[in-house]
């Protein structure tokens, strides 16, 4: 689940101009999140282990399809420094490995309540939405890879969450209002830090080309089983 909750940081909103306040901010979430389908940028994700003072980097893309009823299909693509997909459809989660030519499917269902409350964190949510899960406070201006945005910290109200997350920074881009930053805090002391950069709202994708392109052979896992 280390992995693939932070897979799941992928809903947020659109807007322009600097907030103030936390308020202010979960307003232009309000404003921008009925307008948002979906999203594309380029992903860099950082696993901080703090019992061995050590840092993982992987580098991909993302791309996201939001349909009815909050519908999402997520691609992650890493490419570096180890090859990888990660598709999400539904309550289902997909990780391909094709140098082991392996696909392990997760059943999310499983773990509705943690689903749930993730996939608040990313693009698409309201801030109404936001602030009935988490005590939000407003940490000030910062600028993350060459975008000017908004810095949170949430505290989830969930002690289910809290055992996984008890603290979250997320950074909302002054325009656009999506996340340019998603900072996750374990209570061992071990974090999970994700930057989108390049970022496309409202892209053209359809709803195929999110989907694994696996070859007729692969071995099919089932880690829960």
């Amino acid at each position: 689940m280390r992995y693939l909750l932070p897979c799941l940081l992928v809903l947020g909103s659109t807007t322009i101009g600097f907030a103030q306040s936390a308020e202010a901010v979960l307003q232009r979430m309000d404003s921008a999140g009925p307008q948002f389908r979906g999203a594309a940028a380029s992903l860099k994700r950082v696993v901080h282990t703090a019992v061995i003072n050590d840092d993982t980097e992987e580098t991909g893309t993302f791309s996201l399809l939001k349909g009815k009823a909050r519908e999402l299909r997520v691609l992650i693509d890493i490419k570096k420094p180890d090859v990888r997909q990660v598709a999400l459809s539904d309550r289902k989660a997909e990780i391909f490995n094709p140098n082991a030519n392996v696909v392990q499917e997760f059943d999310l269902g499983k773990q509705k309540g943690l689903v749930d409350q993730f996939l608040l964190l990313g693009f698409g949510v309201t801030g109404k939405e936001l602030s009935k899960n988490y005590a939000v406070k407003y940490l000030g201006e910062d600028n993350v890879a060459g975008q000017k945005c908004s810095r949170l910290e949430l505290t989830p109200k969930s002690a289910e969450v809290r055992q996984h997350f008890n603290k979250i920074e997320l950074c909302i881009a002054s325009t656009g209002g999506h996340p340019v930053r998603q900072k996750l805090y374990e209570p061992s002391g071990n974090y999970t830090d994700i930057t989108y950069s390049d970022v496309k709202l409202n892209p053209s994708i359809k709803s195929e080309e999110l989907a694994l392109k696996l070859p007729k052979n692969v071995k099919r896992e089932f880690p829960q089983r």
